[in-house]
């Protein structure tokens, strides 16, 4: 082995490195951004969840208890509903993970010795945080009952079943995790396929040569991007349902929802996902730019998206880095629709932030390449 010609490679390639500078930026700043999101956001132990309290009540007892949830610091009461109806809005929208139903009568059960029961009603699309409601609700229970036997001196075994907190699963009642992964996998795949396709639409014209050909026509800078994502959108379709099907069908995870409201919300994400190709496209130089710039978006959507780990047990500011991207929006439709079945009314804020997403990724892939052309 010559030295001579080994070092000469070597210095020939330090050269490439120094020239593709946003390259190396990429390649230095990917460990760092890596590490510390998702040293942040690996994480599966919920400290709290949101919950709802429907008081039919209103008594002593029945403030008591409210106090007894709210003590643990797991269970966070935002909301106080006033008849059973408000409990589905509620969580359908996930403004809370479960409501506590104390019904009339809950304060004279307690104070005649006789058994009390309460209910609560537990979202089961995430098993995680509904396992550990399950839980926290059972060591509550004990907790209450130790505290009365306590204050009345009964004997313990006359007290065992003074309080029975009945527990009600919504939408996943086995709280199988196939249920909780599949639909969120599904928008994951869509995502990555997606932006994959554009991600190296205009990057190819630029290697061929055939963008200097584009230049010269009369197209305007929307014309090209929104004519080059028409044909990816009818392939992402085509890739949505048959990631669905095999999703769905493969899996069992049977769609509870309208399946045409399910497929219209997929192609405005599709739609969404391509623009986010497209705007990489007309950043990179080069398609290996292309491709670490890709994998520097994509990646994080794994873990900050709600995919794999609960975005509640996240730091509020890496929690707020999802609201960034667009699949964590779809994925709360996915398992909305999948799960809950649950119709348009309760899916018009994802909707929207879809639309603004879209909206806003194509203007900007439009104005970058109207400067390029310039």
């Amino acid at each position: 082995m010559s030295l001579t010609r080994l070092f000469a490679v070597i210095k020939k390639e330090f050269i490439h490195i120094k020239r593709d500078i946003p390259s190396l930026i990429i390649a230095l700043m990917m460990p760092v951004i890596f590490t510390l999101l998702f040293g942040y956001a690996v994480n599966s132990d919920v400290e709290s969840v949101d919950m709802a309290i429907l008081d039919m009540d209103k008594t002593q007892e029945s403030r008591e208890l409210i106090e007894k949830f709210q003590a643990t610091r797991y269970f966070n009461p935002v909301m106080y509903l006033k008849n059973t109806g408000e409990i589905k809005d509620a969580i359908m929208v996930d403004t809370v993970d479960l409501a506590l139903v104390i019904p009339a009568g809950f304060g004279d059960r307690i104070e005649e010795g006789t058994k009390a029961t309460t209910q609560l009603i537990i979202n089961g699309v995430d098993p995680t945080i509904a396992r550990t409601a399950l839980q926290s609700s059972v060591m509550l229970s004990r907790t209450y009952i130790f505290e009365l036997i306590e204050e009345t001196g009964i004997d313990l075994s006359q007290n065992m079943e003074r309080l029975d907190i009945r527990t009600k699963v919504w939408f996943n009642p086995k709280l199988e995790s196939s249920k909780f992964i599949v639909p969120g996998l599904i928008g994951l795949v869509m995502q990555n396929i997606t932006a994959m396709l554009t991600a190296f639409s205009l990057v190819r014209e630029k290697e061929h040569g055939t963008i200097e050909l584009l230049i010269v026509t009369p197209i305007r800078s929307a014309e090209l991007i929104i004519g080059k994502m028409i044909p990816y959108v009818v392939i992402g379709t085509v890739d949505f349902l048959i990631a669905l099907f095999l999703g769905t069908w493969w899996f069992e995870v049977p769609v509870m929802g309208s399946l045409l409201l399910l497929i219209g919300l997929g192609i405005l994400f599709i739609m969404c996902a391509l623009a986010i190709g497209m705007l990489i496209s007309t950043i990179a130089e080069n398609q290996a730019q292309a491709m670490q710039m890709t994998f520097l978006f994509l990646l994080p959507s794994v873990m900050l998206s709600g995919f794999m780990f609960p975005r509640e047990a996240m730091p509020l500011p890496i929690y707020m880095v999802g609201y960034g991207l667009p699949v964590s929006y779809f994925i709360n439709i996915l398992r909305a629709v999948i799960l809950k079945g649950a119709e348009f009314k309760y899916l018009v804020n994802d909707t929207i932030a879809l639309v603004i997403f879209t909206i806003i990724l194509l203007t900007v892939a439009s104005v970058r390449f109207k400067k390029r052309l310039d």
